[in-house]
């Protein structure tokens, strides 16, 4: 995995020693879902979609810290995670404009629903942070989602979690970019349908 992060941030001690504490960060204890599989399948989906970036390279970079901080926090989390990147990035040898473009981006993952049109590489990073909804394996995601919340309590988690849902699939679109659509938006409509019907049983 730390060759992934060595290509997009250069071979030297302090981009490795930023690697290995990301690694380590995604492999806390208390994660559930926001581990290091999930990193690892945003950057299999950027892969997917990534002729739509328009510097694929800050994607890829937003989408090791987009989550590099995680206490269950939302607004929160992405906030000291982009802080995180500010902070580290330099290290590497990234320039200031890139840092800045990976800080903005970590930010957007707070509320996808935030996205400005034309904004290709919030898309990007956006549309592979939620390839999960029409991946295989939805039940096992929202298993551990509902495992990342078990200090709420049932009746809590149904009715947040129910509005998470409605509000995601009011969107006219849950993905920004058409590779995306094409990929994954019927089925991630027909997984979250099943999951909130269940949910208002």
């Amino acid at each position: 995995m730390l060759d992934g992060w060595r290509e997009l941030a250069g071979a030297s001690r302090a981009g490795d020693a930023v690697g290995a504490e990301l690694v380590a960060r995604w492999s806390q204890p208390h994660r559930r879902y926001h581990d290091l599989d999930h990193l690892r399948a945003v950057l299999r989906a950027v892969d997917l979609i990534e002729d739509w970036a328009r510097d694929p390279v800050a994607v890829r970079l937003a989408a090791w810290f987009h989550d590099a901080v995680y206490d269950g926090r939302p607004g929160w989390d992405e906030e000291r995670s982009a802080q995180l990147a500010q902070d580290r990035l330099p290290r590497c040898g990234v320039p200031a404009g890139r840092v800045a473009e990976v800080a903005r981006l970590v930010r957007l993952t707070a509320a996808h629903d935030t996205l400005a049109e034309g904004d290709r590489d919030g898309a990007v990073l956006c549309d592979a942070d939620l390839a999960v909804l029409g991946a295989d394996g939805y039940a096992g995601y929202a298993a551990k989602i509902r495992q990342e919340y078990a200090h709420v309590p049932d009746e809590l988690f149904r009715r947040g979690r129910a509005e998470v849902l409605r509000r995601l699939l009011a969107a006219p679109r849950l993905y920004r970019t058409p590779p995306a659509r094409e990929l994954w938006e019927a089925r991630a409509r027909q997984a979250m349908s099943a999951e909130l019907a269940a949910l208002e049983r």
